[in-house]
């Protein structure tokens, strides 16, 4: 049995993607799989170390990690509409200068801000943190992302979705690109494929079955969220669309590369559908 390290956020929505293979509902006598709660920025930096085979990441960090792991086109969260959202407090007014707490250098949501928002101050911190930060004018502003979109107080307002900012920036009305899982090139091809296809049937067997799952993750304390939250939540991140990439999604990936080369972030513009596993090798081999 191969042992895989699979790294994911402790949001509703990974949590919900990944625990079918915890709970035993999806198996492979061939692997077992060890996991490791992080958040999303934390995700972020062990990646650009390589230290888990699979890993969950925010796509804007991708470009940066490609030749060392490739892209599952499994488990990805986009924003249809919604997204993280920029909040300042009520009865203030953002200066051109503004400070801005962002959840973390790699994000997407902080892509997308610091090209919008050229002179804003930045500053980066635990994204549980944020609205706190502004309740005690330690910065203007901030872009809440996970949960806390639809949980911030009533003495917040929305500035700015960064849906809105997304599609201003690239003129077109796609998918708001956020985040996927990413598996080290190292592993066999043959392994990498029949991981993807573990997380693919987890998330299946997941949305099929969402009343069940919640409930057992909700008992167990697993969850930020609950309730009719949990349900609005996991519609938004973790459902048909998370079990597989389609053509608008895969397109919104190129848009957001394209957008941060443009901005010179990366080097180099690329076309993502190099960087998936080609699970054809898996057909090929046995046919």
């Amino acid at each position: 049995m191969k042992t895989m390290d699979i790294a994911h956020s402790p949001d509703a929505d990974d949590i919900f993607m990944y625990y079918a293979i915890k709970f035993g509902w999806i198996s492979d006598k061939n692997y077992l799989f060890k996991n490791k709660a992080l958040d999303i920025e934390s995700l972020n930096e062990q990646s650009l170390l390589g230290t888990y085979d699979i890993s969950a990441i925010s796509f804007a960090l991708y470009p940066f990690i490609k030749d060392e792991y490739a892209l599952l086109k499994t488990a990805s969260s986009f924003g249809n509409g919604y997204g993280p959202k920029l909040i300042r407090k009520k009865n203030t007014k953002l200066k051109k200068s503004f400070s801005l707490a962002l959840s973390g250098k790699w994000t997407t949501n902080a892509l997308l801000a610091k090209i919008y928002y050229p002179n804003a101050i930045i500053t980066y911190m635990n994204f549980l943190d944020i609205e706190n930060a502004i309740k005690n004018d330690e910065v203007d502003a901030g872009v809440l992302i996970h949960e806390s979109i639809l949980t911030f107080g009533d003495e917040f307002v929305v500035e700015k979705e960064i849906f809105d900012i997304w599609k201003e920036l690239i003129n077109k009305d796609i998918p708001l690109p956020l985040g996927g899982m990413a598996i080290r090139r190292s592993i066999p091809l043959l392994d990498a494929i029949n991981c993807e296809e573990m997380l693919t049937n987890a998330i299946k067997v997941g949305v099929s079955n969402q009343k069940m799952l919640t409930d057992m993750l909700t008992q167990r304390n697993l969850l930020r969220v609950d309730g009719e939250l949990l349900d609005k939540y996991l519609n938004m991140y973790a459902n048909n669309q998370s079990i597989c990439m389609e053509d608008d999604e895969i397109n919104s990936l190129n848009e957001l590369y394209s957008l941060g080369y443009k901005h010179k972030i990366y080097h180099e513009e690329i076309d993502i559908n190099n960087y998936f596993i080609p699970k054809e090798y898996k057909e090929l081999r046995y046919c």
